[in-house]
């Protein structure tokens, strides 16, 4: 049974204090249940919503992406993303962001997981997907250069924690996530 927690705190102000192109920064004054008030400021995430595949060309292997990280200033390995486009529902932006990033379509694309990332400053959530039967189809995409894409063993994430360039949280535990899921599913036979 989860702990009784105390009632949410109230808001006393809530204003925008800058705007750019992705970024909304909230300033919000609240007061909690013991009277201690604090003020907060948070990214306000787009309500289009996101999407990170886990696909798999075959049973032990996943895909993954060299992709530049401008707030690292370097390339980082991580797993294929993107906005949800307007329209779209998570499976079709799962597909196309796939299309556009890897190359690569997928017949069976099915949700694992929704994931947050520093939730105390941020209301960003990242659906994860998992897909299989992977085609060749390719769509142009919004990057700047095209991706380097690597295959990896999905059993071994070892070898890719050590990596130096492998490091982003959310794809970190979507690949867990899905190793797990998978393993479930190859018990009973649902798999492949």
């Amino acid at each position: 049974m989860p702990p009784m927690l105390p009632p949410k705190p109230t808001v006393l102000n809530h204003k925008e204090v800058a705007h750019s192109r992705l970024f909304t920064i909230e300033q919000l004054d609240l007061r909690f249940s013991n009277g201690a008030e604090r003020r907060f400021e948070r990214l306000k995430g787009s309500s289009r919503g996101a999407v990170m595949i886990v696909a798999m060309p075959d049973p032990e292997h996943v895909l993954l992406i060299h992709e530049y990280a401008a707030g690292f200033d370097d390339y980082a390995l991580t797993l294929p993303k993107g906005l949800v486009d307007p329209g779209e529902d998570i499976v079709t932006a799962a597909n196309r962001e796939l299309m556009e990033e890897c190359g690569m379509g997928a017949h069976t694309i099915e949700p694992l997981i929704e994931l947050s990332l520093a939730p105390n400053y941020m209301n960003h959530c990242m659906h994860v997907l998992l897909a299989r039967d992977l085609y060749e189809q390719r769509l142009p995409g919004d990057e700047p250069e095209p991706l380097v894409v690597e295959t990896h063993a999905i059993n071994d994430l070892t070898a890719l924690l050590a990596r130096e360039d492998f490091h982003e949280a959310r794809a970190i535990a979507a690949l867990f996530i899905a190793r797990e899921r998978i393993k479930t599913a190859q018990s009973s036979s649902q798999w492949w």
